[in-house]
């Protein structure tokens, strides 16, 4: 299986009442990353036959924009494995459910998905992998221990895509 690893994308400022932060939906910027990323595993021609996500509204909402930007005529399917307090045996166990799929996109939450992906390409935890807000991580889990094949984040995404739309014909000199 391939994995894909995105932690949501922005949500704005955390709130101070926990009752109102769960219920946190994507800002307009966060909704823009959503679609440059979905953009980005299009290109990548990334064959994603299961979207799984955490139940908060900013991953769920990432989870969606991500699936529809994409194509993806499946319902978004929610898992306690990618949750806010969600432990790595919680993961390991969403993991296993999905184990038959091909690609999986997973969404949730930092820390838990660098904490996830560090403990998946170590085995014990060992890598500290940072996750910016609507990052994507491709780790194949068909080798032992599973491999980080890529990390990308949107502003790297933005960048490239910036310099990949001007002129490729090269500049030349006129003397």
């Amino acid at each position: 299986m391939i994995l894909y690893l995105m932690r949501h994308a922005n949500a704005g400022t955390i709130r101070e009442n926990p009752v109102l932060d769960l219920k946190r939906g994507l800002v307009k910027e966060g909704k823009e990353q959503c679609m440059l990323m979905a953009r980005v595993l299009a290109a990548l021609k990334a064959p994603i036959d299961t979207i799984v996500s955490s139940s908060l509204k900013r991953a769920l909402q990432t989870a969606q924009l991500v699936g529809t930007e994409l194509g993806f005529d499946g319902k978004v399917e929610i898992s306690p494995g990618l949750g806010l307090n969600a432990s790595f045996a919680d993961f390991q166990a969403m993991l296993a459910k999905y184990a038959d799929r091909d690609a999986v996109l997973a969404v949730g939450h930092n820390p838990n998905m660098f904490q996830f992906l560090g403990r998946l390409v170590t085995g014990n935890g060992g890598a500290a992998i940072r996750m910016r807000k609507g990052s994507i991580a491709r780790v194949d889990m068909g080798r032992h221990p599973p491999r980080l094949q890529w990390l990308l984040d949107p502003r790297t995404a933005r960048a490239i895509y910036a310099s990949v739309t001007k002129s490729s014909r090269p500049k030349t000199s006129r003397k």
